[in-house]
């Protein structure tokens, strides 16, 4: 059975990293500030009213945006979709970073400027354009939900991050392996036998000859691509489905890139140093 949402209350932080226990507001998996000391209670409280006011009471015909708060139209997201992500706390904790931020503002004021002035507080331009791209959604959510009279743009700031233009040489790429198939653990201080990491050095081995595709990390960490694995060699039709949960199609298929026949080669060479290892055991 569920656990029960205890629904929106107060909860003490507790100090740490030298700030001051402070009073914040927990809904569900979100988290607000409202900027009150441990023995500002009564405005705690208030704060709370007006947060549970401002959810509970606000209208659901369309209005301007100056009339509309940011607090809302998150409120309404978390709500309707966060809880449907596959990692609902993380977007939850983005999300509250906004609302520290924006506090009691509106729509009306969600310009350029106030977006540029987030991610110079915020220091990362890749983790503010993160967390702006939630409120965008949260603000179309809104809008589509005919709440609000006209679509508000919410603006990132920067660029995406330049694509990779340097890969691995090949001199660079047997570097990585041998030092992955030779290492050997430390174990108080001294070498011991265990190879710890020679399943990496598979891992890194399929990546390096297969296609950069949609499925990539899903499809060399299949079974099917397990040294001496009974259902074939890497990228053969046979192991195709169990890569994808059971269940293909020609799109799926087609996202799957058949490796070079090298990877076989390499495959049988790990199988049988592996057997031979065993059988000198």
């Amino acid at each position: 059975m569920p656990q029960r949402g205890k629904g929106a209350r107060l909860w003490l932080q507790p100090a740490s990293g030298g700030e001051p226990a402070t009073w914040v507001i927990r809904d569900g998996k979100l988290k607000r500030r409202i900027g009150c000391r441990k023995d500002e209670t009564s405005k705690a409280e208030r704060a709370l009213a007006r947060y549970i006011e401002e959810k509970y009471e606000s209208p659901r015909t369309r209005r301007d945006p100056s009339e509309i708060k940011i607090a809302e139209v998150i409120a309404l997201y978390v709500d309707d979709v966060v809880s449907q992500h596959a990692r609902p706390k993380e977007t939850a904790a983005r999300l509250g970073r906004i609302l520290d931020f924006f506090d009691q503002g509106t729509l009306a004021g969600l310009t350029k400027g106030a977006c540029k002035k987030y991610a110079e507080k915020r220091g990362k331009i890749a983790a503010a354009r993160r967390e702006l791209s939630d409120l965008n959604a949260a603000v179309r959510h809104h809008w589509a939900e005919n709440r609000c009279t006209v679509l508000t743009p919410v603006i990132l700031p920067g660029r995406r991050g330049i694509p990779r233009s340097r890969w691995l040489t090949r001199k660079e790429a047997a570097a990585l392996l041998r030092a992955c198939w030779r290492y050997r653990e430390i174990q108080k201080g001294h070498e011991a036998g265990r190879r710890s990491l020679r399943h990496v050095a598979r891992f890194i081995l399929v990546g390096l000859y297969y296609s950069a595709t949609i499925r990539m990390r899903t499809r060399i960490a299949a079974p099917g691509n397990a040294p001496g694995a009974p259902t074939g060699s890497a990228g053969q039709p046979s192991d195709i489905s169990s890569s994808l949960g059971g269940e293909t199609s020609h799109q799926d298929i087609g996202d799957i890139a058949r490796p070079p026949r090298n990877v076989g080669s390499h495959q049988r060479t790990i199988t049988t140093v592996r057997a031979y290892r065993t059988h000198d055991r």
